[in-house]
């Protein structure tokens, strides 16, 4: 079965219908979202993305706002781009502080943490390429980063093989002179992520 890697008008169902079915889709999402979600130190979370999370993501848009169809377009465009094409992984890095005072002064000293982001694959470093959204970078003038980046970490053939043998040591890493952390991926995400290849 191929995977699907992009979202159209096809995929997204009625207001009424999701309604209807929200809670159901939301549990089974959630449950995907387990394996596909990873701890890298203390505050930063890696949400790997596939076409699943990405059109719950559309539709809970679609339900929030009630925009319309007019809403459509602009939710295919933002969010088709964080499916990944085959080559590719795909994550939403999050640095989860709930205090607002932490939260600044955290992130006041993260500038350009987004370029210091990479996972090890048998030895091999595949670094992350940041999205950028519209044009405009996730770390300011200032030095102050986003607490939401978007990354693109792009494949060999031979680290796609290596990805997929089972048991395969694949090592996070954020290597930021003020965030420096790494973790093993555990097997579970290994084999979840390992179906977002070609």
């Amino acid at each position: 079965m191929s995977v699907k890697r992009q979202i159209d008008r096809t995929d997204i169902i009625s207001l009424e219908t999701y309604g209807a079915e929200r809670p159901a889709r939301r549990q089974a999402v959630i449950a995907m979202k387990r394996d596909r979600r990873m701890d890298v130190g203390p505050v930063a979370a890696f949400y790997f993305e596939n076409h699943a999370t990405m059109l719950s993501q559309i539709q809970e848009m679609l339900w929030i706002e009630k925009g319309g169809e007019a809403q459509i377009d602009d939710e295919l465009a933002a969010y088709n781009p964080l499916i990944p094409q085959g080559a590719e992984l795909v994550a939403t890095l999050m640095f989860e502080i709930a205090d607002p005072e932490r939260r600044q002064r955290q992130l006041s000293r993260l500038g350009g943490v987004e370029h210091t982001v990479s996972l090890d694959v048998a030895g091999e470093k595949v670094t992350a390429a940041a999205d950028v959204e519209d044009g405009v970078e996730r770390t300011r003038a200032d030095g102050k980063t986003s607490s939401i980046h978007f990354l693109h970490f792009p494949f060999s053939a031979t680290q796609i093989a290596a990805f997929r043998q089972p048991g395969a040591r694949i090592i996070a890493a954020i290597d930021h002179p003020e965030y420096a952390h790494m973790a093993v991926l555990p097997e579970a995400t290994r084999q979840a992520l390992a179906g977002d290849f070609d």
